[in-house]
């Protein structure tokens, strides 16, 4: 026996004008599960485009997200590529400011021995920024990246340039280059006779005479190694004056300064004298480069 949803039904139509009549036989099952359809399909056509519009949305907003953190990280590295290129500029104008010595001094550095000047020069390496960009042009990956790696490279090499000028200008500091007093030359550096015997000897500096008590000063910045008695040098200042520099005043009446003292170019160190094996009021002067001794004249500018 059928079931009740399988059992057919005829609907009749009838046209009252004509009499016409159609018949229509229908199953109920049928019937009911096309109607669940046409009722169905707009909520699953709704929920598909409420399904499909929430993906969107989410898609959207992480896009919205990932573009957020890349804006920050952009405006972070914008601002750490300011901040170098500040500090870049910074150093570049300290830098251009201090390379230009005085140029009787930077003449006078030129005299002095190659062992001396190379106490003075830096060392290391640091990558042109020519040859970073080739490297990374070769896999550009992070524009941002390669400009703070050349920035910071340049900020490298410039700490390192400004080192260099550091221990020029203290080359140039310590480089005796101005007369240790007002008078005039007596005795050359070299060879002469002996003053009291008369016979060839070697002069180990420049005599300078003056007036006694005529003030001395120190021809370079440095510390005071020693002032004491010295035998035929009778009271003898030296003065260190680094890189392997040093300098001697002999013959002084008295001193200045002591043992200790740090002192700059120009500073009174002590007064021209008699003191030791002299024949009148002069200074004895001497310039040692490691430990060797040089021309005082090669090194001397203008007295002060």
């Amino acid at each position: 026996m059928p079931s009740f949803l399988s059992r057919r039904y005829t609907v009749v139509l009838v046209d009252r004008t004509s009499g016409v009549g159609r018949r229509f036989t229908l199953r109920l099952d049928w019937t009911l599960a096309t109607l669940a359809f046409m009722f169905t399909l707009p909520v699953l056509v709704g929920l598909g485009i409420r399904w499909a519009t929430v993906a969107e949305l989410g898609a959207l907003r992480s896009n919205t997200v990932a573009l957020e953190m890349e804006n920050t990280s952009y405006k972070a590295a914008t601002g750490e590529l300011t901040t170098q290129i500040v500090s870049l500029q910074g150093v570049i104008d300290e830098l251009a400011t201090r390379a230009n010595l005085d140029p009787a001094t930077a003449k006078a550095m030129q005299t002095l021995p190659t062992v001396v000047k190379a106490r003075a020069m830096g060392g290391g390496t640091v990558s042109q920024p020519a040859e970073l960009m080739a490297t990374a042009l070769a896999s550009p990956h992070d524009t941002f990246g390669l400009l703070r790696d050349v920035l910071g490279r340049l900020e490298s090499r410039l700490r390192t340039v400004r080192t260099d000028v550091e221990r020029r200008e203290a080359l140039a500091a310590a480089t005796p280059s101005i007369w240790p007093t007002i008078g005039w030359l007596s005795a050359g550096f070299g060879e002469r006779a002996d003053p009291f015997t008369g016979e060839e000897g070697y002069h180990q500096g420049l005599d300078i005479s003056a007036d006694k008590g005529h003030p001395v000063v120190a021809t370079a910045s440095g510390i005071v190694e020693s002032a004491s008695w010295s035998g035929n040098y009778g009271n003898l200042l030296v003065i260190d004056h680094g890189f392997g520099i040093k300098t001697r005043y002999g013959h002084l009446s008295n001193f200045a300064v002591g043992a200790g003292t740090t002192v700059s170019r120009g500073a009174l160190i002590g007064y021209v004298g008699t003191t030791g094996r002299t024949t009148g009021p002069h200074l004895h002067y001497e310039v040692l480069a490691n430990g060797q001794l040089i021309n005082p004249l090669r090194l001397m500018t203008e007295p002060r």
